[in-house]
């Protein structure tokens, strides 16, 4: 019975921390701005793709993200403040918008290519739908991180727990991007361009506040063991 409380008790907090930074609301309007000529059956084709995309980035950085760290020896206060520092600037970005789709260079990539040869479809799945618009830097960052803690703890959790909490958080993560692909002009149109903004930026609010409380963790325990990490 403890494990499967802990079971939720890790999926709700894995939802909510990954939320914020795996924003649907980036891609919704990247496709509704980029893929406006494509047709439903394609739109509705290449959401698919970037949603299974999505699900894979996160369970390839999850799981691989310990081998990364170790390779190239990597400590985890680094990576919690290196993590702190691309949430929050990713955070003030969302917090500060720009107008234009010029400041995702690989959205204006797509853009350009789609100009350059009308009769070939334009791919957005993988970039810049998947990445960088929900798997970015800043969700890697943040994977990375929490898997090193949960492994730093895993005493504490059954083995089953550890094992399926990633899947089903990638999971669920995923389903929602795709339910927002494939509604955007409906969402859009229901409750606004404004609203969907409004969110937005409450969101990087909220990416800035775990980005600053990142970069805490990491220097209190840096100052806490100065000889383990300082060489």
């Amino acid at each position: 019975m403890e494990s499967i409380v802990q079971f939720f008790h890790l999926i709700l907090i894995g939802f909510v921390m990954m939320l914020p930074l795996a924003n649907p609301l980036t891609s919704m309007s990247l496709l509704l701005a980029l893929g406006k000529d494509l047709s439903n059956f394609e739109r509705k084709k290449q959401v698919r793709q970037a949603a299974i995309y999505v699900v894979g980035i996160m369970l390839v950085t999850y799981y691989a993200g310990s081998f990364v760290l170790s390779a190239f020896s990597i400590s985890l206060p680094g990576m919690r403040i290196a993590g702190g520092l691309i949430v929050a600037y990713i955070g003030f970005k969302m917090l500060f918008p720009s107008t234009t789709l010029s400041d995702i260079p690989e959205a204006q990539q797509v853009e350009e290519d789609g100009q350059a040869v009308k009769r070939i479809v334009p791919n957005l799945a993988f970039v810049p739908l998947a990445m960088p618009g929900t798997a970015g830097p800043g969700t890697m960052a943040l994977i990375m991180s929490a898997a090193s803690q949960i492994q730093a703890s895993q005493h504490h959790y059954a083995a089953w727990v550890i094992l399926l909490v990633p899947v089903v958080v990638a999971g669920l993560l995923g389903l929602l991007f795709y339910v927002c692909l494939r509604s955007a002009d409906r969402i859009v149109a229901m409750v606004g361009q404004d609203a969907v903004e409004a969110v937005a930026r409450i969101m990087g609010f909220l990416l800035v506040c775990m980005a600053v409380q990142f970069v805490i963790d990491g220097v209190l325990t840096i100052s806490s063991h100065p000889e383990l990490y300082v060489k």
